[in-house]
């Protein structure tokens, strides 16, 4: 159990560290909004690639029909746009819906040759490790990279992309609609307070976080929240997901704790309670440490609703302070 625990645990942190890397990267890139769907400067995008992201190669009239996701949270977008049918593999950390196509397809170490044995008409990926989109191209499979999302409008135009690359463009205006219906209820149910909260996000039990800098650390702005972990990394070097220590993390003493470790290192409020020094936390003693579902805490895709809805019911634990 604990060596498949260090191996997810590796994984988990290699995905975000590369996906920091593409939003990194990518930020360089004029990317397109949920109204500017497409928007990107002529010449700026990767050579073989189109403004949308997709590859040149094939058919653009076509709706696609075997389409490989290797990407979970690709795979959570095209199924909650009406496109679940279209897909016919994903990735081995693909795992919503229950009725995704689950292969032994890897996200982080992509095979060209696994996925075009499977003949798709599309593939969606989160990053291009080097020679896969070039691979897949030169087979004259169709290919789109959507990187890390660093902001809603990222989600909201890799869900509109989606759409219109699937023929599913109806059902994506209308997920993007819903959402921003919702994330909008939920902002303004949050009360004023004299004096933000502040917070801690676990990504693993060796103290990983995040900082403001991310797309996670925006859901928990919205919620008027301020993320103890900023300091970290002050100059942006980890890419928003510094290691802290633990006196760092008891010298900050957050308001709130929220664990996104618990699938993957079975992390409880009360194991992160029993660590040395941690009972003296205020977020331990006033009982305000939450766990989180790992997969809808560090997925960009529309169960980012729901994160936000988690962290919005946390507050009312300290409603009145």
């Amino acid at each position: 159990m604990s060596s498949f625990r260090g191996t997810f645990r590796a994984a988990l942190l290699a995905l975000l560290l590369l996906v920091a890397a593409c939003g990194a990267t990518d930020s360089a890139v004029e990317r397109p909004t949920a109204a500017e769907p497409g928007a990107n400067e002529p010449g700026s995008t990767a050579p073989g690639v189109t403004e949308s992201g997709a590859t040149e190669t094939g058919s653009e009239s076509a709706e696609p029909q075997r389409i490989v996701s290797l990407s979970p949270t690709a795979t959570e977008m095209l199924f909650a746009i009406g496109a679940g049918e279209q897909v016919t593999a994903v990735d081995s950390q693909s795992n919503f819906p229950p009725q995704a196509p689950t292969t032994d397809l890897s996200a982080i170490q992509p095979s060209v040759e696994a996925v075009a044995a499977l003949e798709p008409d599309l593939v969606v990926v989160t990053y291009d490790p080097g020679d896969l989109v070039a691979g897949l191209e030169a087979l004259g499979i169709p290919t789109v990279l959507q990187p890390g999302a660093l902001s809603l409008d990222d989600t909201f135009a890799q869900i509109m992309e989606l759409g219109e690359l699937t023929g599913a463009e109806a059902g994506a205006a209308d997920l993007v609609e819903g959402m921003r219906a919702e994330i909008d209820a939920l902002v303004a149910s949050v009360p004023d307070r004299a004096r933000p909260l502040t917070y801690y996000h676990e990504l693993d039990d060796t103290l990983f976080t995040v900082t403001s800098r991310t797309f996670a650390g925006e859901i928990y702005s919205l919620a008027g929240l301020e993320n103890v972990a900023d300091p970290a990394d002050a100059d942006g070097q980890a890419g928003g997901f510094p290691q802290v220590s633990a006196e760092f993390l008891i010298d900050a003493d957050p308001d709130l704790v929220f664990l996104a470790d618990t699938k993957c290192c079975d992390q409880t409020a009360q194991t992160f309670a029993a660590r040395p020094g941690f009972d003296h936390l205020s977020a331990v003693r006033q009982g305000r440490v939450f766990n989180l579902d790992d997969d809808v805490a560090s997925r960009w895709g529309p169960r980012v609703v729901e994160l936000l809805r988690a962290i919005v019911a946390a507050l009312g634990a300290v409603e009145g302070d």
